[in-house]
């Protein structure tokens, strides 16, 4: 037999009801609950004799519905009364640092002899040891209009490269504004600086507006030093957000909650956009990202805020945001500690080297180091632009793609024209040390200073020959001295 629970406002108007004096018929039709309900809660207001002439308080109402509603807790099964026996070790096992599965310790209970079934296991782990127990969720207010886009990188799976003919992990870029809920999503196989400032480019062209703040995570793209009070931002990034007129207010390490907004759209973003999806190459994942984003993700009704995402940005946020970019920012290359080579060339990152015929000899140009030991800083996104070396400008002759160090053979020293190869003082003191022969032009090779001239004939002279070879060298000297000496005995 099946009862029904009055709430408690129900319950105190049947109660007022009957103390007016009306019968169990008139309390059901008026009111829509049933008749034996009523006469089941009347029945208990006379067993407790409480007083007609008066409303009645809280207290009394709440006596009543206690009274009613109050059953037997049903017994519990054998399966439960066994699994209870092992609530210490079941407890241990799901508070691990790397918890068990429920699965796995159904297998471990059934193995020491415990027969319960799965579901038995789960509603006590849920009821007794609050095993995925749901955490409740706290909004927080929304950033004023055009103020805030959150960003973050999500996996999505393998897509075949074209470039390369090989199946590579693709990743997105996803961008989306506080306010309205709107994202733009930019497919990308990288995660590189470059990748990133692109896609913030083609993420304000979507929207044609910008935020006038990013809260990115702690990416090594964007990010250099993650602290929580001082954050550091890549000098390449820096660059584009001083150029886009933008702030950054990263979030901190292992808190995802600090950009929830774009946080939880990863997995939808994968499960809506990418799987069961077939694209031909990165191209076409891309347009299909950003139809996505429009008419899909865009026109649906939020979960939260329970608007349209497209709506809400068009009519309150865009008109807040600042202007969209005209063109595509050129990402610099800065670079700690360029090398300067002994014929006045910089290399930089390893992938380019870049001519300076008017370097000064005296800037580092055997060492590779400036006169006071400090490296260059250069940034190589304009091939044209001069690095700058202690207040002066070192002008450049471009780079060359990829690995291929070197300019064209004109604009080289008059050494590298030549077909000579330059040597650093250092490269002669050690061939020196070593006691091999040292013939070098000294005005060529930078060895016009005394004292390393000094050093090499130094070295030269006095070389460093391994032990074995010293005592070879005075064994021949030893038998030389004594033949020279039995030949004189013989003559005389």
């Amino acid at each position: 037999m099946t009862y029904r629970e009055l709430p408690m406002i129900d319950v105190k108007e049947v109660l007022r009801r009957w103390l007016a004096g009306h019968s169990n018929r008139r309390i059901a039709r008026e009111t829509g609950i049933d008749r034996d309900t009523a006469a089941r809660y009347v029945a208990v207001a006379k067993e407790l004799a409480l007083p007609n002439d008066r409303e009645l308080t809280e207290a009394e109402v709440h006596e009543v519905a206690q009274r009613v509603q109050a059953r037997p807790l049903p017994d519990r099964s054998a399966e439960w009364t066994e699994i209870a026996k092992h609530k210490a070790r079941i407890s241990e096992w799901l508070e691990r640092k790397r918890p068990l599965r429920l699965s796995k310790i159904h297998t471990l209970l059934n193995r020491d002899g415990i027969e319960a079934s799965y579901d038995t296991l789960r509603r006590y782990a849920m009821q007794e040891l609050g095993w995925h127990k749901p955490t409740p969720t706290v909004r927080l207010e929304d950033p004023p209009a055009g103020q805030e886009a959150q960003v973050d990188f999500g996996q999505m799976g393998r897509l075949l490269d074209v470039e390369t003919d090989r199946q590579r992990m693709l990743w997105a870029l996803v961008i989306t504004l506080s306010l309205s809920r709107y994202q733009f999503v930019w497919p990308t196989f990288s995660q590189s600086t470059e990748a990133v400032c692109e896609g913030l480019d083609r993420a304000w062209l979507f929207f044609g507006a910008m935020p006038r703040t990013i809260v990115p995570d702690n990416t090594r793209a964007m990010i250099k030093d993650p602290d929580a009070l001082n954050p550091v931002l890549v000098a390449a990034f820096l660059d584009y957000v001083q150029a886009r007129g933008i702030f950054v207010d990263p979030a901190r390490i292992r808190s995802p909650k600090d950009k929830a907004r774009v946080e939880n759209q990863v997995p939808y973003v994968r499960e809506s956009w990418f799987d069961g999806e077939k694209f031909t190459d990165l191209a076409d994942a891309r347009r299909s990202a950003e139809h996505w984003a429009r008419k899909i993700a865009g026109a649906r009704v939020h979960g939260t805020t329970r608007q349209v995402p497209r709506e809400q940005f068009a009519s309150l946020e865009k008109a807040a945001m600042l202007a969209q970019p005209t063109e595509l920012f050129d990402v610099p290359l800065w670079v700690d500690g360029a090398k300067v080579h002994p014929d006045h060339h910089i290399q930089i990152a390893h992938r380019a080297l870049l001519g300076a015929h008017d370097v000064p000899a005296q800037e580092g140009a055997s060492s590779g180091r400036q006169d006071d030991g400090s490296d260059l800083l250069r940034n190589g996104a304009d091939q044209d632009a001069p690095s700058k070396s202690a207040g002066r400008s070192l002008d450049g002759h471009g780079r060359l793609p990829g690995r291929q160090g070197g300019v064209c053979p004109a604009q080289r020293g008059c050494a590298r024209r030549e077909g000579k190869r330059e040597r650093r003082p250092r490269w002669h003191v050690r061939r020196a040390h070593r006691g091999r022969a040292v013939a070098v032009d000294t005005h060529a090779s930078g060895l016009c200073s005394s004292s390393s001239l000094r050093q090499v004939r130094r070295r030269t002279c006095r070389s460093r020959l391994p032990e074995r070879a010293r005592l070879r060298r005075r064994r021949r000297r030893a038998h030389h001295s004594d033949a020279q000496v039995g030949n004189q005995a013989r003559t005389v």
